[in-house]
C-alpha cells in the first residue's frame, strides 16, 4: 500500500510540474483572479478532465486484475 501511494504521489508531481512550466491546463471554465501584483488561479474544469482520466484507468486496471 505504501508503495503505491509512493507512486501515484510522484505522479501528481510529475503532472503539476508539467502543468507548471508546459502551461498544460489553462481551458476555459478554469478560474483567474487577478488583482494587483496577486494572481489566484483555480483549475476547476482541468482537475474535472484528469479525474475522469484517473478515473477510467483506475477502473480498468480494477477490470484486469
Amino acid at each position: 500500500m505504501t508503495k503505491w501511494l509512493m507512486i501515484i504521489g510522484a505522479i501528481i508531481f510529475a503532472i503539476g510540474f508539467l502543468m507548471h512550466f508546459f502551461s498544460i491546463g489553462r481551458l476555459p471554465g478554469d478560474i483567474v483572479v487577478k488583482k494587483g501584483n496577486t494572481t489566484f488561479y483555480f483549475p476547476i474544469v482541468t482537475s474535472v478532465i484528469i479525474s475522469i482520466v484517473l478515473s477510467i484507468i483506475v477502473y480498468f486496471l480494477g477490470k484486469f486484475r
